[in-house]
Formats: C-alpha cells, structure tokens, sequence
C-alpha cells in the first residue's frame, strides 16, 4: 500500500526530530576540533616544513583568532538569517579550507587556511539557542549541556584521535579527515533544523554593532569576559604548548603518545553538570573564585611537570576543572547580566576566545626562550589579569 504524501511529510519530520540532538551534538563536537586541530600536530607539521615546532606554535593562536573573528560576524546572524542555510555554508567553507590546509606547501598558506576554517567553525554557537529554544521545558538544561558534552569531547578528541592518525598517516590526513567529516556533519545538520522564514529588519551586522554598547552598559558582563578571557588565555599557554614539551627534549615522547594526553581533558565532561549545581547554589562570583585558586595551583604543578610526569598530570586535571567551572559560571552571568543574551553571548565567547589565541601567540616564542618554565609564567600572566577584574568592582 502506498503512502499518501501528508504521512510522508510527517515521516520525514519525525525524523528529524529524532536525529536533531545527537546530530548537532556529533556536530559540535567535529567542529571544536577543528579549533585544535593543529596543536597536537606541531611537531609534524614543523619537520615536514623544516622547521622547529616552536617556529610554528603561533599556527595554535591563528586557530583561535580565526574562532573568535567567526563569532564577532556569525554567531550574532543566527537572530537574524536562515539557520539552514548558514550551517550548510559555513560547514562547506570550513571543508574547503580544511582540504585547502592539507595541500600546503609552507606555514603562511596554512595558517591562511586554520584562520578561515576556524573562523567558519561557529555552528555551535549558532545552534545553542535553537536547541534550548526547541527542548521540553523540563529537560532544557539536559539538551544544552549535550550540546556543551560534544564540545569538550570534540576538544579531546582533537588531540588523541589526531596526533594518532596523525603518527600513523601524517598531519596532513588528518585535516583531509576532518574536512570530509565537517562537510558530511555540516549539510546533515542543516538537514534536521525547521524551516526558517526569516525577514532582516535591518543591517546584516547589527548584532555586530550592538556589542560595544551592551558590554560597556553591563559592568558584570564586562568583568565575566575578562575574566574568561584570564582562565581561557592561562589554559590555552600550557595547552596549546604541551605538545612542545611532550615529544621535546624533556620526554621525547611520540606525537600519538603525547596525543593521548588528551584524555585528560574528559575533566571538564564530569566537571560540567557538578559546576552548574554549585552556580545555582553559591551563585557565579564563588565559583569563578573557586575555579581561579584551582587554576593558581596548576601553574606551579605545571611548571613541576616539566620535569615529573605525575605533577604534569596533576596540573591538567586541575586546569580543566577550574577552565570548565569558570565558563559555566561566567556564561551564565553574561546571559542573564543584559535584555539582549545573544548579543551579550557573543562578546563573552569573543572575549575568552581572543584572551586564549593571545596567550597561544606568546607561549609559543616563550617556549622558544625560556622553555616550559616560559609557558607556565604566561599562564600565571593571565590568572593575574583576570582575577585583577574581579576584585575591581563598580558602584
């Protein structure tokens, strides 16, 4: 028996439906790798361009700039054009660039290709708010911190699954990998997203435009983005430099043994939901103060694991519980702080995105001149000038 056209209408929309979540989850957590793409493959990348792989480190900050400019223009469009229609060509431009990155000859054309792929790489934050927005009233918390999950684990797997397949095949099969998977992920969940009809009421880059005025009328918006901006910048030195230390001198380990140290950013998975309690509990201002002390520990263990593995160990963990504490605490506040929350996101992602890419860019030369010991006090650097903001207080 054939079906009449009304229940294949339906059909398709059911499954939509249930291929929504854990599409845009699968895709977030794709997409935040491409952030991190390069940082495990370093040392790779550098003796394949006859390099030092402190020569290229900046190639991580690049990463980040490139996030953050997305966010400055993208993010903020997601109130205001077709959602389908952006996912599907932001995740074809980051492919391409991805594909782009694979075929180049030195580090100027790859660090061209990172910072556009990067900065096409802002699905999540486009899709965040669409989610919460579609999901039952008394599960809204559990479908975003999905979404949260996917990016913590696209983080980690950026570093164990590429810095294996990138020992085994090359770095550069590693960017075709994640291009083809961005491409596929991209159109699928612009598939699953509703139907869209959308009329701009006025510039394209309003929400741009808006950002300095909601941040300068908002004192607690501005102190949780420097805040971010402090953890993010003080975890990106020791993060995006680890790779540096692991398979340098020190311990001499391979890419893909150094890769798995990744795994100890599945911290911030558990952290998550613990942290989010503690906030509606204690309210932000404790647990960033919290999660700033955690961070001010791990600096002096990572400048011991230059040295002693367990100290090393110690420090991540330690890292990524006060990085994931901190964000779910300041997002919240920078949500909440203003009548417009997705602009008021948008400055607060840009800003810790933008603290962690200038932290990146001086860790690396740091490395180079100082060695670990160098990487560590850009970290502390940063701490102190995020915390410096939140004992300054405005009446």
């Amino acid at each position: 028996m054939s079906r009449g056209p009304h229940q294949e209408n339906r059909s398709g929309r059911s499954l939509r439906t249930r291929l929504f979540l854990p599409l845009i989850t699968v895709c977030t957590a794709v997409t935040a790798a491409n952030i991190y793409l390069a940082a495990p493959l370093l040392s790779l990348i550098a003796h394949d361009f006859g390099s030092t792989p402190s020569a290229v480190a900046w190639l991580a900050s690049v990463a980040q700039l490139g996030y953050a400019a997305g966010l400055l223009f993208f993010a903020p469009l997601g109130d205001s054009v077709n959602r389908r229609r952006l996912v599907a060509v932001l995740a074809l431009v980051a492919a391409a660039a991805l594909i782009a990155g694979a075929l180049a000859s030195g580090t100027a054309a790859l660090a061209g290709a990172v910072l556009i792929a990067s900065a096409a790489t802002v699905v999540p934050q486009l899709l965040v708010p669409l989610v919460a927005e579609r999901a039952p009233a008394d599960r809204r918390a559990s479908h975003v911190a999905a979404v949260i999950g996917g990016l913590f684990t696209g983080v980690v797997a950026a570093r164990v699954v590429g810095g294996l397949v990138g020992q085994a095949y090359g770095w550069r099969v590693v960017f075709v990998g994640a291009a083809v998977l961005t491409a596929l992920l991209g159109l699928a969940t612009a598939y699953v997203l509703p139907a869209e009809r959308r009329r701009r009421s006025g510039p394209l880059f309003a929400g741009l435009a808006a950002l300095p005025g909601v941040v300068r009328h908002s004192p607690d918006l501005w102190r949780a983005c420097v805040r971010q901006a402090g953890m993010y910048g003080a975890w990106s030195a020791v993060w995006t430099s680890l790779a540096l230390l692991l398979t340098g001198d020190g311990y001499g380990l391979s890419t893909a043994a150094a890769g798995l140290f990744g795994l100890f950013g599945l911290t911030a998975s558990v952290v998550a939901p613990l942290a989010g309690g503690l906030v509606d509990r204690f309210g932000a201002a404790k647990v960033v103060r919290s999660a700033y002390l955690l961070a001010a520990v791990s600096v002096p263990l990572f400048w011991l694991g230059g040295h002693v593995m367990a100290a090393l160990c110690a420090a991540a963990v330690l890292v990524h519980a006060a990085l994931v504490a901190s964000h779910v605490a300041n997002q919240t506040l920078a949500l909440t702080t203003t009548s417009t929350p997705a602009t008021a996101n948008t400055a607060y992602v840009v800003a810790g995105f933008a603290g962690g890419a200038l932290a990146s860019a001086l860790a690396g030369p740091a490395f180079g001149h100082w060695g670990w010991g160098g990487v560590c006090a850009v970290a502390g650097a940063w701490l102190v000038l995020g915390w410096s903001a939140t004992v300054v207080r405005k009446r």
